[in-house]
């Protein structure tokens, strides 16, 4: 009896002991450290990606059994962190409970309603080439040492194929097409861009990575033409439904708004631009022409350094004008070709900031392959006005405010990314620039940067109705063209851009109305004493953050937050 007591007493202090240390902020700061060191391991590629160069002869484990793993460690956190108690802490605590636990309910809804490893091949063809791509983009290391990781990447690849081929029990028929042409697109990247670290290594070595290459290469291509062979099986598309959409509006974006209100605000904005750039005094100056610029480059690389010279322009206005303060370890931002293995789902190409591990301050944006006669609208408009994109990628845009969310202290805001901010304020500073006076009326930019703009708001109808199951893949592509003023290639890789990352397209708009939002209220709050550089400022400080907590942060009013997570 007695000994029944004392194992009751230290059970009952442990259970105490546990619960406490469950409600501690100290703890969720431990956990998230653990997590993000986790994660950087599970993903050795991502690291790359993001600068941790640990890891740089790894590919993810997609056997079976580490998927399953990953997505029961994540889960079980997930669970941690919804049983935690807040009672007696700080706001800055509370935001960054909230914060933590939005970014795991996104590979938790992964898990359970995408699932990917089983239904998108993109998975394993994106691994293949960002593996590659990741060593190749900043000159981090000795091109010797990034080849010879090069070499131990290329050697995994077969194997984390076949272990692709055995997962793939749902594949999607779009995925499997997108991956198809990927695969196949990708040679360049292994046997020319790749080619470039090899100059420092022996013979031996050399032959090593050639035969790597060869044999990667061939598992690549073995790859895509077994997925063709199962096409007709596949089913074509699989929409996540209304529930699971609004689910990921609520918990992982924290938005106050689901499915019906977001198709609502695509189609006003959609209205709102397309009217706008009616009104201009000529209507065409909203579709970028290559015969109305003063000059076209005669090449690749006269046309990526003409691109890239333009941003001193845009960086002069905004000192002068005081709009935002631009931190001194801000680096380079560089304009480079966008390699082909990625052309499918980024036919506008990419921007590449400095990744959150990165001691490289530098950035870049990968445009697609530069030809004067091209029909791309990213091409026309880089040679006609490349400005209003090149501001959206650069500063004031992504790259500016990536890298200040890359310098803050707190660790979890520092990692947290969220889309819609992140979107948001890049198309948010195009329409900034222009009212602010940095183009003129009726010039090609402001032309420009409506019809981005309203291409982005027929984002918002394609990502909501495509995802929700009201639409198909086609329809998707002619909404483009027709309400989004897209051409057809554009308008093909839009549509498979948002088909194969949900939610990702309505960010755009729907970020840059959260911002204008807080912006009127901001200023309505401070009065005489508003300042537009002052919201900038307040604004970058917190990181890339839900609009509903910087609400909260800047204004104290945490309305939209609590919708947003009502149950």
């Amino acid at each position: 009896m007695v000994r029944s007591l004392a194992v009751t007493g230290w059970l009952g202090l442990l259970f105490a002991g546990i619960v406490q240390a469950q409600n501690s902020s100290t703890q969720l700061h431990e956990w998230a450290h653990a997590y993000y060191e986790w994660q950087a391991k599970e993903y050795p590629v991502f690291s790359s990606d993001q600068g941790l160069h640990t890891w740089d002869d790894r590919l993810t484990d997609y056997s079976q059994g580490a998927v399953a793993g990953r997505r029961q460690h994540v889960h079980d956190l997930l669970e941690q962190l919804r049983a935690m108690k807040t009672d007696g802490w700080s706001k800055d605590d509370q935001i960054d409970l909230i914060l933590f636990r939005s970014e795991l309910e996104r590979p938790d809804f992964d898990a359970r309603v995408l699932r990917s490893e089983e239904s998108n091949p993109l998975v394993y063809v994106h691994e293949c080439s960002n593996a590659i791509f990741s060593l190749l983009k900043k000159e981090y290391a000795p091109h010797r040492d990034r080849a010879i990781a090069a070499t131990a990447r290329l050697r995994a690849m077969p194997g984390m194929l076949a272990e692709g081929q055995k997962n793939l029990t749902q594949p999607v028929r779009l995925y499997a097409q997108l991956a198809i042409e990927s695969a196949r697109s990708i040679d360049p990247l292994f046997t020319t861009s790749l080619m470039t670290l090899a100059g420092d290594l022996s013979a031996k070595e050399r032959s090593d990575l050639e035969q790597a290459r060869d044999t990667a290469l061939k598992a690549i291509h073995s790859f895509a033409d077994q997925l063709e062979s199962r096409q007709e099986q596949m089913p074509a598309f699989q929409p996540m439904g209304v529930e699971n959409y609004e689910y990921f509006l609520r918990h992982v974006y924290l938005l106050p708004i689901g499915a019906t209100q977001l198709d609502m605000l695509g189609q006003a904005e959609l209205a709102r631009y397309r009217g706008l750039e009616a009104l201009l005094v000529n209507p065409e100056m909203a579709n970028p022409n290559p015969s109305r610029a003063k000059i076209v480059p005669q090449n690749q690389e006269e046309f990526l350094s003409a691109y890239e010279s333009r941003l001193r322009e845009i960086l002069q206005f905004l000192k002068q004008q005081n709009l935002i303060t631009i931190p001194a370890y801000i680096g380079p931002f560089h304009i480079r070709q966008l390699p082909d293995a990625f052309k499918p789902t980024s036919p506008g190409g990419f921007m590449n900031p400095p990744g959150v591990y990165d001691r490289d301050n530098s950035g870049f944006y990968f445009i697609p392959t530069y030809s004067p006669t091209s029909g791309n609208f990213y091409i026309r408009a880089g040679i006609e006005e490349p400005r209003p994109i090149l501001g959206h990628e650069g500063i004031p845009g992504h790259f500016l405010q990536i890298s200040i969310a890359n310098h803050l202290q707190d660790e979890i805001r520092r990692h947290h990314e969220d889309g819609a901010f992140v979107e948001g304020w890049a198309l948010y500073t195009e329409e900034m620039l222009l009212r602010r006076g940095f183009y003129a009326a009726g010039s090609a930019a402001e032309g420009q940067i409506l019809r981005l703009s309203r291409y982005r708001a027929a984002r918002v109808g394609v990502d909501v109705n495509l995802h929700t199951g009201r639409w198909s893949f086609e329809q998707a592509v002619q909404y483009f063209m027709e309400a989004g003023g897209l051409d057809r290639e554009s308008a093909t890789g839009e549509a498979a851009g948002a088909a194969s990352e949900p939610t990702q397209k309505m960010t755009y708009i729907t970020g840059k109305f959260e911002i204008m939002r807080l912006l009127g209220k901001y200023r309505d709050r401070k009065g005489e004493q508003f300042s537009l550089k002052q919201f900038h400022d307040d604004l970058l400080r917190n990181g890339s953050l839900p609009l509903s907590v910087e609400t909260w942060i800047l204004l104290d009013d945490r309305s939209d937050l609590d919708v947003a997570l009502r149950e």
